[in-house]
């Protein structure tokens, strides 16, 4: 862990000789989730180019320490002592989104909802289902995101990938050495989506629209707005997360100011004097509880770091 080996000032000084005042100590974290909860980065670092990521790549195989990557923070929840290590925010130039006919290339940062928006106005269709996810590019490659019937993987043709870790420039993956499957990829942590190339069909805008009009609705009408990160749980083989907390009666139960949504029992939100350990205390009693009532063994789609369990991620 940073602080063991060497010092985050160590860390932070070579980062600042190759990126200047991309580089910060102790910044918060809390403002990059969606949670808005969490304590500080140790060192955060914010790559607005895929230069920027190369030069982060460059210095932090030099040091042993934690790294994160964070996109919008939607699908994240941060300790309240905070990240003890490097976390790496892409931004810039990694949000931009190209339409080229037949398909898109967005940036590893862009955001889902501006991507389906973009194409739909376009006459590029099969994106829609991205505007009721809130997350990047990034992690909906890395999480095989999807909804209303349809998956990344059933749009994406091949990702840009650079290892922080191991790459001296990014990696062109094919969709099957990806091998997206149920919220599942083979990227590891330090892996950080550059841009990827996704599958689009012409279309009419007017239809394109009329379909993102209609999952918006559905959304607005079947899941909680405010501080969450939608879903907390995978979905077990044959049976729905959401589905099985509510049969145990926990739909408003609650754990400081963290509370299961009365609309939705898979999200759990955070109310104005929550705290992430409330979070993720909440998280561990509705996934005993309901493994105690039913012997099934939730497993979480949220990531959670900088707490103490190791078996808390997804």
């Amino acid at each position: 862990m940073i602080g063991r080996a060497e010092s985050p000032t160590a860390v932070a000084a070579a980062l600042r000789d190759r990126l200047g005042h991309a580089v910060t100590l102790d910044a918060p974290t809390a403002p990059l989730t969606t949670y808005r909860l969490g304590g500080p980065a140790a060192v955060l670092v914010r790559a607005v180019s895929e230069q920027a990521l190369r030069d982060a790549a460059s210095v932090l195989r030099g040091h042993d320490v934690p790294v994160l990557v964070i996109g919008r923070g939607s699908n994240l929840l941060v300790a309240d002592r905070g990240f003890p290590g490097v976390v790496v925010v892409p931004g810039g130039d990694l949000e931009r989104v190209e339409l080229a006919g037949d398909h898109v290339v967005a940036g590893g940062a862009a955001a889902l909802p501006r991507l389906a928006r973009q194409a739909a106005a376009a006459g590029l269709g099969g994106l829609e289902f991205y505007v009721g996810i809130p997350g990047t590019v990034g992690g909906a490659v890395r999480m095989n995101a999807g909804g209303h019937g349809r998956e990344t993987r059933d749009v994406l043709i091949s990702a840009r990938v650079l290892d922080l870790r191991a790459d001296d420039a990014p990696r062109r993956l094919t969709l099957a050495e990806l091998d997206l499957g149920y919220r599942h990829s083979a990227l590891r942590s330090t892996d950080v989506v550059v841009d990827a190339v996704m599958r689009v069909e012409g279309g009419d805008p007017r239809t394109c629209r009329a379909r993102i009009d209609e999952i918006v609705e559905w959304r607005r009408e079947h899941q909680p707005g405010g501080s969450n990160a939608g879903s907390v749980f995978r979905n077990p083989p044959g049976d729905s997360a959401g589905r099985l907390i509510d049969a145990c009666g926990l739909k408003g139960f609650r754990v400081g100011g963290a509370v299961v949504s009365p609309k939705h029992a898979n999200f759990f939100q955070a109310e104005a004097a929550a705290t992430a350990d409330d979070v993720h205390e909440l998280v561990r009693e509705v996934r005993a509880r309901v493994e105690h009532a039913t012997g099934v063994r939730l497993e979480p789609e949220l990531q959670m770091v900088g707490f103490d369990e190791e078996d808390d991620g997804p």
